[in-house]
């Protein structure tokens, strides 16, 4: 059991070097400690990305498979110079529209300056600039790559706010920053760029049509909705998955009757099709209506938290978007939660 530190940073968004204790952090991370710390998409569980000793505790604590590489987070692209070889023209023109910001980029792999272990074992490293003010900031005072994974444990809903890190790692790690709830809610668009065209290994609020926008045609197309296809190596067939059973729920155009199975039921839906559900189960907003992706973007894993939070829930139900460029990473969150465990809004009425 680690004695984990709290340090509250939230007064300090606009000026971070004058928080007291800003070295305490820097000196955790540096000595191999793990710090929880936010950014922009899901709160990070960092380690110093030069140190197999520490980057191994982030799999121990997170109880996570040791194949799974792990996404390095900068602040500045000079520091890419020291690990990875060579930059495309067309990644650094991708890099220049979407850093800082919520996109990861798979590149390359200079050996010999990052541990091994950060690696998972390939030849390549992905790495992100976060936007986030605190984040950012952390990083700039430490100066160091850091490896940060999702803060919370393997397989379970990734953390957009402190309660979700200290759930999940208190006693498991040696500190969490607080920084407020993150802005994005989803993890980072992850695009592979060791092959061209490139490929979005795991899609994020950066979609296709964006950085085609920047690069026309430099997107492989893939179907992130097939149910039985992996898109990156290491990922779990479940994954960001509340304790409570989850079922998407595609094509409800009909009100569901009242009944008392719906008494220990939430339905996780639009505010606008509220209308559509029975009284007497629970509801959960996902968002305001059926085009307000960024608002179910980002509420997403705050609500899969509080599903667990409660003893009256034994089943949720959750709102299928329509398929499209802008639904495909909420998509694959939710996909990835419910095992795969869709049906059709029909089924609810039987």
């Amino acid at each position: 059991m680690v004695n984990t530190q709290i340090w509250d940073l939230r007064k300090y968004e606009e000026d971070v070097v004058k928080y007291p204790k800003l070295n305490e952090i820097k000196e955790t991370l540096l000595n191999g400690g793990l710090v929880a710390i936010p950014t922009e998409t899901v709160y990070g569980l960092g380690a110093n990305a030069r140190n197999e000793h520490a980057v191994r505790k982030i799999y121990e604590a997170k109880g996570r498979p040791s194949d799974n590489p792990l996404i390095v987070h900068i602040h500045q692209r000079e520091q890419l110079e020291e690990f990875v070889d060579g930059i495309d023209e067309r990644v650094s023109k991708l890099m220049d529209a979407f850093w800082p910001g919520p996109i990861s980029f798979i590149l390359p792999l200079k050996t010999g300056y990052l541990c091994k272990k950060v690696t998972g074992g390939l030849n390549s490293i992905a790495v992100r600039m976060p936007s986030h003010k605190i984040g950012r900031a952390l990083l700039q005072y430490i100066d160091e790559p850091i490896a940060a994974p999702s803060a919370n444990l393997s397989g379970r809903p990734s953390p957009t706010k402190f309660d979700h890190v200290f759930q999940d790692l208190n006693g498991k790690v040696d500190g969490i920053v607080n920084g407020d709830q993150s802005e994005e809610g989803l993890e980072s668009t992850v695009l592979d760029c060791t092959q061209y065209p490139f490929r979005i290994a795991r899609p994020g609020s950066i979609t296709t049509s964006m950085i085609e926008q920047v690069l026309p045609g430099s997107i492989q197309k893939a179907n992130y909705f097939e149910k039985d296809k992996p898109i990156a190596p290491g990922m779990k067939y479940k994954h960001y998955s509340p304790d409570t059973p989850l079922t998407i729920v595609e094509n409800l155009t009909h009100k569901i009757d009242n009944n008392e199975k719906w008494n220990d039921v939430v339905f996780i839906f639009p505010i606008s099709m509220k209308y559509l559900l029975p009284e007497n189960a629970q509801f959960i907003p996902l968002c305001d209506d059926e085009q307000d992706i960024k608002g179910a973007n980002h509420n997403l894993y705050s609500v899969l938290h509080s599903i667990d939070s409660s003893n009256d829930i034994k089943h949720a139900y959750i709102y299928s978007f329509e398929k499209k460029d802008q639904s495909e990473a909420i998509m694959n969150r939710m996909l990835k939660a419910a095992g795969n465990e869709v049906i059709e809004g029909d089924e609810l009425w039987n």
